[in-house]
C-alpha cells in the first residue's frame, strides 16, 4: 500500500482584465465577445474576470454592462457617481481586481486584447510589468507630434525613466498592485507611478488599431492636462527651473542696473527711461506670476493629499459584494 501524500493540483492563476469606460455603448458587446473568446482559448492556462469602471456614462453603457453581468459572473462593474477622470478610473480598477495579475485595456478596441497571451507568457517568465509599445497609431499629425514631444519632455524631466510611446495598455503583477495601493493620490499618473516603482519590466511593440465606433475622449487640451500631471507628479524640475530662472533674472537686473549707471555717467544729459521702467515692471510682474503658478501646482497637490479625497465614489455595482468596494 502506498502511503505517499497526494499533492494538490496547482491552482490556475486568475487574470483580471480592467476596462475603464465612458460612453462606449457601441464597443462593449464587441469587446466582450473578444474577451470571452480569449478566455476560452486560455482556459487551460488561467481564468479571467472582466472588471469595468463606468465614469458615469450618459449613453447605454451601464444597461449593457448590467445585461452582461446578469448572464456572466465573470463580468464585474462599478458605476461612479460622476466622471472622476480616466486615471482614477484605472486606479479604481486595479484596487478592485482580484487577479494574480491585472491587464489594463481600453474599451475602444484600439489595443488588441489577444496580446494578453504574450503578456501572460512573459509574466510567467518572471516579469512584474509587461507593457505595449506603440509602434504606430492612426491619428492626426498634430496629436502625433504632441505625443512625441510630450513623451520626450516627460522622460527628460522625470526623476526616473518613463518608457516612451507607452500608454496604459499593460499587465501588472499583484505585487505591483499592492505597492500602488499604498499611494493615496487623487490625481494619479499611473504610467509614471508604475515606472517609478521598479520591479522587473519589459515591453512588446505592436501596431495600434483605429477606433471604429465612437469618439476619442482625448483631445489636445486633455492630453496637455495629462502631460502637466505627469510632470508635476514625477518631477521637481519645474521648481528648480523657477529657482534657476529667478537667479538668471536677478543677474540680468544687476547687469542692467550697472549698465544704466555707467551710461548715466558717460551721458549725463540722457533723458529718464520711462518706457524701459514700465517694461521692467511688467516683466517682473509676469515672472512672479509664472513662478507663483509653478509653486501653486505643487501646493495644490499637497492640499489634495491632505484633504484625502476618495479616488472615486461608487453609485452602483454589479457582481460585487459591499465589502469588495475599497474606494
Amino acid at each position: 500500500m502506498n502511503d505517499a501524500p497526494t499533492l494538490a493540483p496547482a491552482r490556475r492563476p486568475l487574470i483580471s482584465i480592467a476596462i475603464p469606460v465612458l460612453n462606449e455603448a457601441g464597443n462593449i458587446d464587441a469587446l466582450y465577445m473578444r474577451l470571452s473568446a480569449l478566455a476560452d482559448r486560455m482556459a487551460d492556462r488561467c481564468d479571467l474576470e472582466f472588471v469595468f469602471t463606468d465614469n458615469h456614462s450618459e449613453d447605454e453603457t451601464w444597461p449593457i454592462l448590467t445585461r452582461l453581468a446578469a448572464a456572466d459572473p465573470r463580468v464585474r462593474a462599478m458605476r461612479f457617481s460622476r466622471n472622476f477622470g480616466f486615471q482614477s478610473s484605472i486606479l479604481a480598477n486595479y484596487l478592485h481586481a482580484r487577479g494574480d495579475a491585472v491587464m489594463q485595456i481600453d474599451a475602444d478596441l484600439q489595443d488588441p486584447p489577444e496580446m494578453l497571451e504574450q503578456f501572460f507568457a512573459l509574466w510567467q517568465q518572471g516579469f512584474h510589468v509587461v507593457y505595449g509599445i506603440r509602434r504606430k497609431r492612426p491619428e492626426g499629425r498634430l496629436l502625433y507630434l504632441l505625443r512625441k514631444c510630450g513623451y520626450w519632455a516627460i522622460d527628460k524631466v522625470s526623476e526616473h525613466p518613463i518608457p516612451r510611446d507607452v500608454g496604459d495598455f499593460r499587465l501588472v503583477d499583484r505585487v505591483v498592485i499592492e505597492a500602488i495601493a499604498r499611494f493615496r493620490t487623487t490625481n494619479p499618473y499611473l504610467r509614471g507611478m508604475i515606472a517609478g516603482l521598479g520591479f522587473n519590466q519589459t515591453g512588446i511593440p505592436y501596431d495600434r488599431d483605429a477606433r471604429t465606433i465612437g469618439e476619442s475622449k482625448f483631445n489636445v487640451m486633455r492630453l496637455m492636462h495629462l502631460g502637466l500631471t505627469a510632470v508635476f507628479n514625477h518631477s521637481t524640475a519645474p521648481l528648480r527651473m523657477a529657482s534657476f530662472l529667478g537667479i538668471v533674472i536677478l543677474l540680468a537686473s544687476l547687469i542692467g542696473a550697472l549698465y544704466y549707471v555707467i551710461l548715466r555717467l558717460v551721458r549725463p544729459d540722457l533723458p529718464p527711461g520711462f518706457v524701459s521702467i514700465q517694461l521692467l515692471i511688467l516683466f517682473g510682474i509676469g515672472l512672479n506670476a509664472f513662478l507663483l503658478g509653478v509653486i501653486g501646482e505643487y501646493i495644490l497637490r499637497i492640499h489634495r493629499v491632505l484633504r484625502s479625497d476618495p479616488i472615486a465614489i461608487v453609485e452602483r455595482s454589479l457582481n460585487m459584494r459591499p465589502d469588495d468596494l475599497k474606494l
